[in-house]
């Protein structure tokens, strides 16, 4: 069998060429990120077909991820953090004078912004939410997009405890209350006094569920498993706080991962005014269900332009000029432009052009029976030109836990893949997406059955054939960093290698530095899955299933990687149980990057970062390549 091209760390790891287009308003323009000096910029370019693009942003430190046109296509939003700190302003550009710099609309020291959309019925002006004057608590405003002014609207009456303004400009508070319910009230515009609408139970939503005040602001959509174990979409009736079904999937739950990824297109497609256009499922691969006729004629022409996963779409206000991208795990990112009043079409860029789909490894859902009979939907992804037998493999455990893996293009998998590993992706019990029984079956189970599960999945990939025993490595991020510190520490002589980027060490510590707004959301998901660190017999059993525990089990080679300013995994997290195992005469491999979070963002970090980790898996696995080393961190 023929091996597949080499491909280096800068092949998968360099910026997108081009990524994340979307249409203007008006149809005239596309916005979209691309590099601009080795940071992620917004570039914007007429539509007709001699235009040049430009940058309208210079943001030299840090990538731009997310961006928004204003309703009036003359200017554009974004938020940016500063080194991955995580506390989120609110920028604008202007179009209408290049080259002028973008102006922070929110430029208060140590706030952040939850969350922004367009006021509704007032052009030129968002609401937004914002912590400027309570660490803990956010504030409703409104914001004069072209002159900055904020208005306040109403302040939050405490930690949890947040505003949405529906279409006729009443306001609505969304509470989280000491046991976890969610209560949603309408405020009294004459006497402020609130009234309860509806309550859900919140302890079946360990990260919230999407929701959306409907455009006439007579109702609620809301994505809800109430009496069921699937998610579906309702419509809450504001006025009387009844529920209707809207629409439902009869095997999958509706798409919320953006919950905890806002990369992730969002589970509800609307349109300009906020009308409801379709929404998305996901099984092993995306299902959408068009609402509306005129989006059911365009989804299908869209449907048709690739075999991929639909993903970002954006649209003129006349819904005539469409702009789509597509999630594929072999040719990530492809970008069309459609023309719905002509049906024509045409390929506006890949992000990654260089790479060759043919080169690249298929990422094949398989199902996966744990020891206790529960099924675990992964993802296997087996190296091109390789016999898949016996092979060095790599459990990639994903983030949360209350996430999922999905298909698509992931560079980590297909760095690995190409190196000669197989891949295997557990949504293991506590993952979400798959029902509530399949989430709730992880309470109590850290470092208990959630491991087991991951366990069950290498003996099944060995039983297989795929996979030799003595050479398997654990790999994961932020909660998967955890699962890989607990293989390390629970299941010492399973693993060859273990990789743990800003992964938890010590759950009670974790809890104890949680970011202060954070803490109120803790109650339906750490707390009760795990345990309130303020309780000494919780706190005596998350120290049992903590790795700093059992330092003394470790004995496969670690590497830590770390972000110095990550909010949410301190960096004491990775201090602690590196210092502990080099105490004790234990070589740990340990990566520290000074200018990222939680999560590494700008292109040399994660090249440093895959090298080592190519480098790593190599020494302990056996690959095809060896890489050399650069990049903005320091060693520890």
């Amino acid at each position: 069998m023929a091996l597949p091209y080499l491909h280096s760390i800068e092949d998968l790891f360099n910026p997108p060429q081009r990524t994340s287009a979307s249409i203007s308003p008006d149809g005239a323009r596309i916005a979209f990120l691309a590099p601009w000096r080795n940071r992620l910029n917004v570039w914007v370019q007429d539509l007709e077909a001699d235009s040049e693009p430009r940058p309208v942003t210079a943001d030299e430190s840090r990538s731009v991820r997310t961006y928004e046109w204003a309703d009036d296509a003359r200017r554009l939003l974004y938020l940016q953090d500063d080194g991955g700190d995580e506390r989120w302003h609110l920028y604008r550009v202007d179009l209408d004078t290049p080259g002028s710099p973008a102006v922070d609309l929110t430029p208060f020291p140590g706030a952040t912004v939850l969350g922004f959309e367009p006021s509704p019925g007032r052009p030129g002006k968002v609401t937004l939410l914002i912590n400027a004057r309570d660490v803990a608590e956010f504030d409703c405003h409104e914001l004069d997009i072209a002159t900055g002014e904020l208005s306040l609207l109403a302040e939050s009456p405490g930690p949890g405890k947040v505003w949405s303004r529906a279409g006729n400009g009443e306001l609505f508070l969304s509470e989280l209350t000491s046991e976890g319910d969610l209560e949603f009230s309408r405020r009294d515009t004459a006497t402020g006094a609130l009234h309860k609408v509806v309550e859900w139970k919140g302890a079946d939503y360990p990260v919230g569920s999407p929701s959306q005040i409907t455009s006439d602001g007579t109702g609620l959509w809301i994505v809800s498993n109430r009496g069921s174990d699937r998610t579906r979409l309702v419509r809450i009736d504001l006025a009387t706080g009844e529920e209707t079904e809207v629409d439902s999937h009869p095997a999958f739950d509706v798409d919320a991962r953006m919950m905890v990824d806002p990369a992730v297109p969002e589970p509800l497609i609307r349109d300009h005014r906020g009308d409801l256009l379709g929404v998305r499922y996901y099984g092993e691969r995306q299902v959408i269900h068009a609402l509306d006729p005129h989006f059911a004629e365009v989804l299908g022409n869209l449907e048709k332009l690739s075999d991929g996963d639909l993903a970002h779409v954006s649209f003129d206000r006349d819904r005539r000029r469409w702009v789509a991208s597509f999630e594929h795990d072999r040719d990530p990112g492809a970008t069309w432009l459609y023309d719905h009043a002509t049906g024509e079409s045409r390929l506006l860029f890949r992000p990654f052009p260089h790479l060759d789909p043919e080169s690249l490894a298929p990422m094949r859902p398989v199902t996966i029976t744990a020891r206790d009979g529960l099924s675990l939907p992964s993802y296997l992804t087996l190296p091109v030109g390789v016999e898949p037998s016996g092979l060095p493999m790599v459990l990639l455990v994903h983030g949360g836990p209350w996430a999922r893996d999905a298909w698509g293009f992931v560079p980590a998998v297909q760095l690995m893949a190409n190196r000669g590993y197989a891949v295997l992706q557990v949504n293991f019990r506590g993952s979400t997406g798959y029902g509530k029984a399949h989430t709730q079956a992880a309470i109590g189970e850290f470092a208990g059955r959630m491991h087991d599960d991951l366990i069950d999945a290498v003996d099944w990939a060995v039983a297989q054939g795929y996979a030799d025993p003595d050479r398997v490595a654990i790999v994961g991020g932020s909660y998967g960093g955890y699962a890989a510190l607990v293989g390390a520490a629970f299941t010492p002589d399973r693993f060859a290698a273990v990789i743990d980027v800003v992964g938890i060490s010590d759950l009670a510590n974790y809890l104890r530095t949680q970011p202060e707004f954070v803490r109120p959301g803790l109650v339906n998901n750490f707390y009760r899955y795990v345990g309130d660190p303020a309780v000494p017999e919780q706190e005596a059993d998350m120290l049992a299933r903590s790795p700093i525990t059992r330092i003394d089990q470790i004995r496969a080679p670690l590497m830590v990687a770390q972000g110095a300013n990550d909010p949410l995994v301190v960096k004491a997290e990775s201090d602690n149980i590196v210092e502990s195992l080099r105490s004790r005469g234990v070589d740990v491999e340990y990566l520290v990057f000074d200018d990222e979070g939680h999560g590494f963002v700008n292109p040399e970090n994660q090249i440093t970062l895959f090298e080592a980790a190519d480098r790593f898996l190599s020494r302990h696995l056996g690959s095809r390549s060896v890489s050399e080393e650069h990049g903005t961190h320091h060693l520890e």
